[in-house]
């Protein structure tokens, strides 16, 4: 097995649904970030073996998302490019598949990333809709169509969120937002413990963008329609977030008994982010630095109704793969879907009689020390582009794993649907 690193990685601003980026379609965002690790490597285009994006919603204009990013970004038509999907891991999946591929010898460089416009997520409409009007195209009157559209109803107008239907699982029948009360009430996470965490995210993310940390993984990005604005930063943080304000906030997914909020959940969001995995040999020969080696990586199953403990599940097995003890790892990047889902994470790494009963261990993972967890904040603060969130968290511990000069890092996700992903990274 040949050593895999990554030796370049950048993404957009991070901007909230309807907002700067709404103009934007996934794949432009994507082609911005591709395009750009190339000129910042200055690799030859011609060198890249395939592109792997990771995306949740492919856009009915360009399916398999990421041969329509390659080709806009400048990549030789040879180059071949596959879209994957692995909920809010597909980023992370990404980066797996170029591991896999490189490490077994069947590439030596790849482009790696994922990408998502939840701006752009279609509103659908019933299936008798769709009927109705198939049967007026196929008429070849005008009475015939006029019969067809004689069968329209009210209700065949009224619009199916497809946002909505993406975040809803259709196993348990929960929406992501319900899977986050589950955890919260039977790990008795307060209201108040979830408000904290989020305000936690937002000063830690005010401090990261002020002092310009989070600008160096950022690439400034001029939107559509007008082009005459720069965004450089993301958008979503709360600068000025107080417990006062979050504590006002009404429970979303359970009105009466809930206590999951907008304020401490993560941000429908729009992004792309992408690195340059290649093997160490092909990228010393370049002479190109490198910012991490990929040690090991997994991904586990659980039910789709505490998905959110897919980070407990995932950890063990990419610790053991990459020959690593918890107590190794010098700085973490769990990604903040919801505060609860990261405090229930936190319960179950440390505790033994939760480590027994969710994850079957005689012992614990280990305590998840937050002076290392999240420092430049979270996806509460920065947003979740779903289909760009796995790469994000491998970009961002990578940045502030050189910043610090630490060794040995961890980027961790649940996965909608019942899973999580984690990985394992090394400096230098």
């Amino acid at each position: 097995m040949r050593d895999v690193v990554i030796v370049e990685g950048i993404r957009t601003p991070y901007a909230k649904a309807g907002t700067d980026f709404k103009d934007l379609p996934a794949q432009e965002l994507g082609r911005i970030v591709v395009h750009e690790i190339i000129e910042r490597s200055g690799i030859d285009p011609e060198i890249i073996d395939e592109v792997v994006i990771g995306n949740i919603a492919q856009p009915p204009e360009a399916t398999n998302i990421a041969r329509v990013i390659a080709l806009n970004s400048g990549i030789p038509r040879h180059v071949p490019a596959v879209t994957v999907a692995r909920n809010c891991a597909s980023g992370m999946e990404a980066i797996a598949n170029a591991h896999l591929k490189i490490s077994a010898g069947l590439a030596d460089v790849m482009v790696a990333g994922g990408v998502e416009s939840m701006s752009n997520i279609p509103i659908l409409y019933p299936p008798e809709y769709a009927e109705v009007l198939a049967e007026a195209a196929k008429a070849k009157s005008v009475g015939q169509r006029l019969s067809a559209f004689s069968h329209m109803r009210p209700k065949h107008f009224k619009p199916i969120i497809g946002l909505q239907v993406g975040l809803t699982d259709p196993v348990c029948d929960l929406n992501m937002g319900e899977t986050a009360e589950v955890l919260a009430k039977e790990f008795h996470i307060t209201r108040e413990e979830q408000d904290r965490f989020a305000l936690l995210s937002h000063q830690r993310a005010t401090w990261a963008t002020d002092s310009g940390k989070l600008r160096e993984e950022i690439i400034p990005v001029m939107p559509p329609p007008k082009y005459n604005t720069v965004v450089d930063e993301d958008n979503g943080i709360r600068k000025n977030q107080t417990m006062e304000a979050l504590a006002k906030l009404k429970t979303v997914f359970d009105r009466d008994y809930g206590s999951v909020t907008a304020g401490n959940a993560s941000q429908i969001t729009d992004g792309a982010a992408a690195v340059l995995v290649m093997s160490a040999e092909r990228a010393k020969a370049l002479g190109l630095k490198i910012m991490g080696k990929v040690r090991g990586y997994a991904f586990a199953g659980l039910d789709p109704a505490r998905m959110g403990l897919g980070p407990s599940m995932a950890t063990p097995k990419a610790l053991k793969l990459a020959g690593v003890s918890f107590k190794d790892i010098q700085l973490i990047e769990l990604n903040e879907a919801f505060a609860a889902q990261v405090i229930a994470n936190e319960m179950v790494f440390r505790d033994r009689n939760l480590s027994q009963k969710w994850l079957r261990r005689e012992e614990p993972i280990g305590e998840i020390n937050r002076d290392i967890l999240n420092v430049n904040g979270g996806a509460i603060a920065l947003g979740h582009p779903v289909g760009s969130s796995g790469t994000r968290l491998v970009l961002t511990l990578l940045k502030e794993m050189e910043r610090r000069n630490l060794n040995l890092g961890l980027a961790t996700l649940c996965v909608g649907g019942g899973q999580g992903g984690a990985m394992v990274v090394e400096r230098g």
